[in-house]
């Protein structure tokens, strides 16, 4: 491993995920690597950040490496914010957990949603460098569209855009999604980071 490249592992076992920060963070002096095989970690948080921070703080001890972890999740204004920080176990598929949702949300018209995408990166000691937040606004669609993405973004129209994430190229979904928005804001400071070690 060369001096300039320094190993983050991404705390997530969703692939698809991986993926996703592998082109956030291409253009970094970084090695990423995914999480251990089998290893499962406790989300006991409240918040998306706690999550996140948690999920961190764990994956770094493990490894004895930077780690990078999101806690990210689906806030529907109709039902009390609900899924929320259980959006992953809301069911046990991405098809059943969208048609859940869609069950749930018969005969509402309020539509409105959020997702939240809390990012931590935390040091082999589990000592937090960086967290940030970020948000992105939209509504239900009644049924699904679009073949990109995962979990729930077939159904989550973006505000002021007419599509849904699943029918958004990866770079306008980079650009709009509440995951390239908290990248947006931490990629500065971990640039800094990376400078200053």
């Amino acid at each position: 491993m060369s001096d300039h490249n320094r190993v983050l592992v991404i705390a997530s076992g969703n692939k698809g995920k991986i993926r996703e920060f592998q082109g956030l963070l291409d253009g970094l002096p970084l090695s990423i690597e995914a999480q251990p095989d089998g290893l499962d970690v406790d989300e006991t948080g409240e918040t998306f950040q706690a999550n996140a921070r948690i999920k961190a703080q764990t994956v770094a001890r493990l490894t004895g490496h930077w780690a990078l972890a999101d806690d990210s999740g689906l806030s529907v204004t109709a039902l009390g914010g609900a899924p929320g920080v259980h959006s992953a176990r809301y069911a046990p598929s991405d098809p059943e957990r969208i048609a859940k949702l869609l069950r749930a949300l018969t005969g509402e018209s309020n539509r409105c949603a959020r997702f939240c995408a809390a990012l931590c990166i935390a040091e082999p000691g589990g000592q937090p460098l960086l967290e940030v937040e970020g948000r992105c606004e939209g509504i239900i669609t009644t049924e699904p569209r679009g073949e990109g993405g995962f979990g729930y973004d077939p159904i989550f129209e973006v505000t002021g855009t007419g599509r849904t994430f699943a029918e958004m190229p990866l770079a306008e979904k980079k650009q709009h999604g509440h995951r390239g928005k908290a990248f947006t804001l931490l990629e500065p400071q971990l640039r800094r980071l990376l400078q200053e070690i």
